[in-house]
C-alpha cells in the first residue's frame, strides 16, 4: 500500500474541511441561499486580497482570469509592458499578442533580482496603458518585489496588473496599500482549492476608465457585466458553485490562522527547504535576495538525471514534487510550501529526496538535509 503525498505548486493538498465541503449536496445559484454564500466568499477574498474593492470570481483556471485582464484593460495597439522573468512572465507575453497589444518586454533573467530601474526608464515615454508582472514566478522560485514595482508605476499613466495565482496568501501582496490596481489568482495554490475558480480584483479608478474605454472582443470574461451583477450579489454567467461553497471553508482557516502567520508559517517551510538543500551540498536556483516563500527551484547536481528523480519519487514512493520546465527541464526541481501544508510534510519530502539521491548515486551524508531542516523548524516564531 501506498499513500500519496503532494508537494506541487498547484494543485496543493485538499484540507479535511475542503473535502467535506465539496461533499456537500449542490443548490442552485439563482437563489438568496447562494447568494448568502456568494457574498461571504468575496468578503472573504477581499480579506486575503487585502483589499477593499469587489473581487470577481470566475469559473476557470487562473490564466482565465489573466485573459479577462489583458481584454477588458486594453485594445489591439495599445502599449504594454511585460516584466518577464519566467515560464509564467512569458504567459503575460502571450495573451497581449494573442490580443494585439504592442508589448514591450523586459527580460529578466531567470532566478535573479529584477533591476527596478529599468522599469522606470520604460515608464518615461508616456505611452504605456498597463504593466503586467508576476508576484510568485513559481517555475523559478522567484518573489518579485511588488511593492517597489507599484511604487515605480503609481504616478505614470499605467495600470499595475499582478499575476498573483501563486503567491495569493502566500506572499504579502497589499493591494490597496501599495496601490496595485489589478490583482489576479486562482483556486488551487494558496488558497487549498481544487482547479476550477480565477479571481480577479480591480482596485482603482483608472483601471475601471480603461476597461471602459476597451475595446477588445469580450463576453464570458467581460468585467462590465461581472460589476453589474454584482450590484444583486450574482454572476453573470452560472458560477462553480461546490467550489465556492468549498472556497468559504479554506477561507475560513486562512481567517482563523491569521493571513500574517500564514506567510510566516509557508515563509518557514520554504527556509527549511533551501537550508537543508544547502546542507545536502545542492544549489539553490534562484538568488538568495529574490528567493520565494511559496517554492523553492533547487539545481539537480552533476550526474543525477533530474526527471528520473522526479518521477522515483511519485511513482516508487508517491511523494510528487514539481520537474523544472522548459529550459529547466531536468535540470532542477522545486517544492511547494503553499497551501495546506506543514512542518512534517516538507520532513517527509526531504527524507524521501535524500533516499533518491542516494539511490541514484549522489553522495552527501544521510540525514544532513533533515537535520538543517529541523533546526531550521526548531526556531519559534
Amino acid at each position: 500500500m501506498k499513500k500519496n503525498y503532494l508537494l506541487t505548486p498547484g494543485p496543493t493538498p485538499l484540507p479535511p474541511q475542503v473535502c467535506e465541503a465539496l461533499a456537500k449536496p449542490i443548490i442552485h445559484h439563482r437563489t438568496p441561499q447562494f447568494q448568502a454564500i456568494l457574498k461571504e466568499a468575496v468578503e472573504g477574498l477581499k480579506y486575503v486580497f487585502q483589499t477593499k474593492s469587489e473581487v470577481f470570481i470566475l469559473s476557470s483556471s487562473g490564466t482565465g482570469a489573466m485573459e479577462a485582464a489583458v481584454a477588458n484593460l486594453l485594445t489591439s495597439g495599445d502599449s504594454a509592458i511585460i516584466i518577464e522573468g519566467g515560464k509564467f512572465g512569458e504567459r503575460w507575453t502571450e495573451l497581449c499578442q494573442a490580443y494585439g497589444i504592442k508589448s514591450e518586454v523586459i527580460k529578466v533573467a531567470w532566478g535573479k533580482v529584477f533591476n527596478i530601474d529599468e522599469l522606470k526608464d520604460r515608464l518615461k515615454s508616456g505611452q504605456t496603458k498597463a504593466v503586467f508582472a508576476t508576484l510568485c514566478e513559481t517555475s523559478t522560485g522567484v518573489d518579485f518585489d511588488i511593492k517597489a514595482i507599484a511604487q515605480a508605476v503609481k504616478n505614470s499613466a499605467a495600470v499595475l496588473v499582478v499575476d498573483a495565482i501563486s503567491g495569493l496568501g502566500v506572499v504579502d501582496l497589499k493591494t490597496d496599500e501599495w496601490g496595485v490596481d489589478v490583482v489576479v489568482s486562482g483556486s488551487q495554490k494558496g488558497l487549498m482549492l481544487p482547479p476550477g475558480l480565477g479571481f480577479i480584483s480591480v482596485s482603482s479608478e483608472k483601471a475601471w476608465k480603461l476597461i471602459n474605454q476597451s475595446r477588445s472582443p469580450r463576453y464570458y470574461f467581460d468585467l462590465r457585466l461581472a460589476k453589474k451583477a454584482w450590484e444583486q450579489t450574482d454572476t453573470p454567467f452560472t458560477t462553480s458553485v461546490s467550489l465556492v461553497v468549498a472556497l468559504n471553508a479554506a477561507l475560513k482557516m486562512v481567517k482563523d490562522e491569521g493571513l500574517e502567520n500564514v506567510f510566516k508559517r509557508c515563509g518557514k517551510l520554504a527556509q527549511g527547504v533551501r537550508m537543508a538543500a544547502k546542507a545536502l551540498g545542492l544549489k539553490l536556483f534562484a538568488d538568495e535576495g529574490c528567493s520565494s516563500r511559496a517554492i523553492t527551484a533547487v539545481n539537480v547536481p552533476a550526474g543525477v538525471d533530474g526527471e528520473k528523480l522526479v518521477k522515483t519519487m511519485r511513482d516508487v514512493y508517491g511523494i510528487t514534487i514539481a520537474g523544472g520546465q522548459a529550459e529547466l527541464k531536468g535540470k532542477a526541481f522545486r517544492i511547494a510550501s503553499m497551501g495546506y501544508l506543514h512542518e512534517f510534510d516538507i520532513i517527509l519530502a526531504l527524507s524521501c529526496l535524500e533516499k533518491v539521491l542516494h539511490q541514484m548515486g549522489y553522495k552527501f551524508e544521510l540525514g544532513s538535509g533533515l537535520k538543517a531542516a529541523q533546526e531550521v523548524f526548531l526556531i519559534e516564531n
